[in-house]
């Protein structure tokens, strides 16, 4: 049964990887916000048929101010997709692990390893490297990129400090609802309120059903039967996949300098998520 877990696993982070060239190919039909505001009310829809009699009225006041964090995660994300290519928003996307302990050391004054500031440093040149490398140099889809590893990074610290009380369930439910209620919330302010078009649609169920709740399923049960370790190195498959799916359906090619940035970043990747799984058991965490 391992084996069926750890390739349950595997399949999660290449849909991850996979969403980078599916959303990239949808908000430039579709926009930003709208397409936001309808995948997270599928993903919402999804899960509350299962956690919502286990949600409080703590769980959505504290699942929904995190969630705030993660919508601007995914803002940011989004948004950098439209300037920028699936495989640099992949790879840029995964430093998150490195942001992680920073935003914990900043807010509630855990202490930094040394290993993670190795990985800021190499996640940094390899972004200097992988940005600046390319044909037309740095692009503000990067820069938006890492806003959103670090806005990811903050969710992980304040998600490290907050769910121990709380049934996991219930505050991803209050969480995914809290980001779907926010971008619905904001849409008429930036595009017209209308329905997809089929070729969104299924970038949607994509991202919401699969990518989303089917994906967060798969992680909680995955991770009760495979040690933390195996699971950590798993997910930094992610970015791995996305540069795959950006070289083979996007066209995405990255020059040798780029490569060299790539590798730091994974490298940092490791260092910061892998190692200190190995070391002391802990559970990793993702955002897709």
């Amino acid at each position: 049964m391992r084996l069926i877990y750890t390739l349950l696993l595997v399949a999660t982070t290449a849909v991850w990887g996979w969403t980078f060239v599916v959303v990239q190919d949808a908000i430039s039909v579709y926009g930003v916000i709208p397409f936001l505001a309808v995948r997270f009310a599928l993903a919402g829809a999804a899960l509350a048929p299962i956690y919502a009699m286990k949600l409080t009225r703590r769980s959505l006041i504290v699942g929904g101010g995190i969630g705030v964090v993660l919508a601007a995660g995914y803002l940011f994300q989004t948004t950098g997709l439209l300037f920028t290519t699936p495989t640099n928003s992949g790879l840029i996307t995964g430093l998150f692990v490195v942001f992680a302990p920073l935003a914990d050391r900043f807010l509630f004054g855990a202490n930094v390893s040394r290993q993670v500031v190795l990985a800021v440093a190499l996640s940094l040149l390899g972004m200097v490297l992988l940005a600046g490398g390319g044909p037309e140099g740095a692009n503000w889809g990067d820069l938006l990129t890492l806003l959103c590893a670090a806005a990811l990074g903050l969710h992980i610290a304040l998600l490290s400090r907050y769910a121990a009380s709380y049934d996991a369930g219930a505050l991803t439910l209050a969480q995914i609802l809290s980001i779907a209620l926010l971008f619905v919330i904001v849409w008429p302010f930036f595009a017209p309120v209308s329905l997809p078009t089929p070729e969104v649609w299924f970038a949607l169920l994509v991202t919401g059903l699969l990518a989303s709740a089917g994906a967060f399923l798969v992680q909680t049960t995955v991770q009760q039967h495979i040690p933390a370790a195996r699971t950590a190195i798993i997910l930094t498959m992610e970015p791995v996949f996305a540069a795959l799916f950006g070289y083979w359906l996007a066209g995405d090619r990255l020059v040798a300098v780029q490569i060299l940035g790539a590798l730091m970043i994974l490298s940092a990747l490791v260092i910061g998520e892998v190692v200190p799984v190995l070391r002391r058991g802990k559970s990793p965490v993702h955002h897709d």
